[in-house]
This record gives C-alpha cells, structure tokens and sequence, in this order.
C-alpha cells in the first residue's frame, strides 16, 4: 500500500528488449500476449514485424491510426486471424459484420445504445449495484472474488436492461460458460497463428462445442420466449433491449435483423456487455484498494452523490469515472484491433503493403512513452480538470474509434460508474494476503487468477 502522494505502478509485464524467436513467440502468445511486446514497440511509432502469417505492422502513432480506422478505413478490413478467432458464435453480429451487412446493423442497432435509452437504464444498474452490495455484507471480513462478483453483477445488470425474462439459462451457468468461452477463443491457436487452413482441426474448437451449445439453447429460449409474449399480449412486453433488437428497422431501408443476425447480436450483447465492462470494474476496485488517496476521494464522492438525484447520477461520479477512465487505460477493454491492407499505403513514413495486417494495440498504446507522461503509472487525474481536452482522441482508444467504435461504450461507462461508486460507499477493499495480481490477454485483459480481496464494510 503507498502513502497518499507516492505513485502506484500496478502490475504489467516488463516490455522485452528484443523481438523473440518464432517458436518462442507461439509459446508467449499462446500463455500471455501481453508479454511478448518489447521495449520498442513503447517508444516507435511503428514496428514493422513478421510472423509465418506473413507482415505485422504495429501501429502507435494516432495520426496514421486515424488515417486506418478513419480517413482511408475502406482499405482496412477486419484480417481474416482476427475474424477467425472471434467467428465462433459471433458470426453475422455487428462485431463481425463487414460491408453492408455491417452499415444496415449499425444503424438499425445505433437507437437502442442512444444516450435517452441508455440514461433510463440508471434505476436498474443502482438495484443491481445495491444487490451486490447486500450479497457482500454477508461477506463482511472474509475473502471474496471481486472479479467473479463483477462478472455476476453485469449479469444482473443485462437481465434488468436488456433481457427481462431471464438468460434462457441460470445466471452462473452463463457466467461459467462465458468464463471458458473467453479462455478458449482468447488463446491463440498455433495452428491460426501459422496461417494452416480453417479445414485443419483445432482443439481449441472442440472445446468451444459445448458452450456454444449451451449459448444457443440459451439464445433460443430469450427469442421464443419473448415472441410468444409478443403475439399473446403486446401491451405486457417489456420495452428492453431485447424487444427493441427484435423491432429495430434500418431508418433508409426499413429491413429488420434476419434471425441469424439476431441470434449473433444477443450473444454479442451478452458476450460483451458481461465480460468488458466486468473486467473495468474488478480493475478500478483494485487500483482504488491500492491508492489511499484516490480511495477517498471516490468514496467522499459517492457519499455526496449517491443520495441525490438519479437522473444525471453517472455523470456527477467525475472523479470515479476518471478513476475508471484511467483503469481503462493501463489494462484496456480491447487489447488490439487488427485490418488488412486490401491496397498499399504509407503510415508513419512507412510504406504498407498490401495484405500486411496492420496492429493497433491500446495497451501499448495508452503506455506509449511518446504519448504519455510517466505511463505506467496510476493517475486519473489525467481525465480531469481539462487534462482529457489534451489528449489526442486517436491516443486513448479503451472501446476503439470512428465508425466501428463500440456501440455499448456509454451504457458501459454508466454501469461501471455507479458500481465502483456504490461499492466504495460500502466497503473497503485490501488484497488477500500472498496474493499476486497479473495482467492476462484472453480477448479482453483480466486479471490472471482472479481478485480475491478481504472485504470489510465501511462504517460511515
């Protein structure tokens, strides 16, 4: 624990200095990915690299990541590993969609996540959140899993917002199933890595059978469930997400989602609306349980703000959302974005063939020596009083950026806000004795074996 002016560095691997050897490199990217970045990739705005699947561009200066995911997007598509590893279940969502597939989702789904929605979700993420509270108090003294009872909490949060009659399954039968599907789609198969065809079997697709089993029994249950209360009574359905999906019309053409695209879209609703913003909270509990001075200012916060007015609540958490903004910088919802060059081009005075696919890392990124001062340290003040005007909108990218930028980003933000407020109000939080706290890349970056931490209630 570190006195009220010292610095917290949290845990992160110590970037390489020097590039590892192809068989090395399998063995890291299958264990950690995060640990197989070197001390260049830090410090230069582009690393060009190689791996069997031909050339890597690693791409941290935020002019050339506007020109590929902004300015000349159109010659940067998803690459076919990237596709790879997020096709199973995911298929035809809107985090897979390409083209026009893509544009009619976007702009069909776009009214369910606007900001009026997402601010009437207020009333239900606080009853998830004093929920929580409630289950932690039985709890008052002994060691609990912070990151398993994030992981329960979203899922309340998404059966109070968006699928109102229930998961189709118990919540921590969802909850373990998505536990291992992370795990499975989130280690990089060497297969894939070496660029062996997709008819080559793989053993990390036989371990995904029997979650994506249970998703679409699952996802079958919320569908039929909610369309035979559609037919029966109309009046009765909630208006939830899930209603709202099954209703959404592109505005230009007026096509709705076919059911395949339907069946996609919930699990990716699930899939990250559970595991993302999970991980934002279980990682701001933990820098707050390591910062005394930040822990008080979150926890003077929620006990002047949690009292008032709902509407607006979120946005009057400043200092918890700047703790939470800061989270995401250092351990980051999306590890890396990945595009294929369909055409050359040139991005940071480097020319880019056709075919290279081009890494946009927001972990290296929003740790980039060039681009931030003393980045590996913990500082949220970096997003207050003026200090978010200065930094460079393609420089902190937790959710992506342009037209592909995460369409659940706000109602994310909001859930993770009042939570860690609610929390802090309640509780203090200290890391249970011997244990080691590490960074993992599996899709999103968690904490490797959990956060177990004493929890004890805070008598105000």
């Amino acid at each position: 624990m570190l006195d009220s002016t010292a610095k917290l560095h949290p845990p992160a691997p110590t970037p390489r200095l020097k590039s590892l050897g192809p068989l090395a490199l399998l063995r890291v990217l299958a264990r950690n990915p995060l640990e197989a970045w070197t001390k260049a990739h830090f410090e230069k705005p582009i690393v060009m690299g190689g791996l069997s699947i031909g050339r890597v561009a690693l791409v941290s200066d935020p002019a050339a990541i506007r020109r590929v995911l902004m300015d000349n997007s159109q010659n940067y598509h998803k690459d076919w590993l990237q596709r790879r590893v997020l096709s199973a279940g995911l298929s035809n969502g809107l985090l897979t969609a390409e083209g026009q597939q893509w544009r009619m989702q976007r702009r069909a789904l776009a009214p369910l996540f606007a900001r009026r929605t997402v601010l009437s979700f207020s009333v239900a993420m606080i009853d998830a959140a004093a929920a929580l509270v409630e289950r932690l108090k039985l709890r008052d003294g002994q060691i609990e899993d912070i990151a398993v009872e994030a992981t329960r909490l979203t899922l309340d949060v998404l059966e109070r917002t968006m699928f109102s009659d229930g998961l189709g399954r118990s919540p921590e039968e969802i909850r373990l199933a998505m536990k291992h599907y992370f795990e499975a789609i989130g280690r990089l198969d060497p297969f894939d890595v070496l660029g062996l065809p997709n008819w080559v079997p793989r053993l990390s697709r036989w371990k995904l059978r029997p979650m994506l089993r249970l998703f679409e029994s699952a996802i079958d249950a919320i569908v039929s469930t909610r369309r035979r209360r559609i037919a029966e009574d109309p009046d009765s359905v909630p208006r939830d997400i899930l209603t709202l999906l099954l209703e959404a019309r592109d505005p230009e053409t007026g096509e709705g989602l076919s059911e395949v695209e339907v069946r996609a879209n919930i699990l990716t609703f699930i899939a990250a609306g559970h595991e993302t913003t999970a991980n934002s909270i279980t990682w701001s509990l933990f820098l707050l349980s390591q910062s005394p001075e930040w822990r008080a200012r979150v926890q003077a916060e929620a006990d002047r703000e949690l009292d008032g007015d709902v509407e607006g609540l979120a946005e009057r958490l400043v200092e918890t959302r700047a703790v939470i903004d800061e989270a995401n910088r250092l351990y980051p919802p999306i590890a890396a974005i990945s595009r294929a060059a369909l055409a050359p081009d040139e991005l940071a005075g480097e020319p880019i063939r056709r075919g290279t696919m081009v890494v946009i890392a927001p972990y290296v990124l929003h740790r980039h020596r060039a681009l931030w001062a003393d980045p590996d340290a913990f500082d949220p003040n970096r997003f207050l009083d003026g200090a978010r005007e200065r930094i460079d909108r393609f420089a902190y990218l937790p959710f992506g950026v342009g037209p592909r930028i995460c369409i659940g980003a706000t109602f994310a933000l909001q859930e993770a806000s009042i939570v860690v407020a609610t929390v802090m109000r309640h509780f203090t939080l200290e890391l249970a004795p011997g244990h080691a706290v590490w960074p993992v890349h599996r899709v999103t970056v968690r904490p490797s074996d959990g956060l177990p931490m004493i929890v004890r209630r805070r008598w105000r």
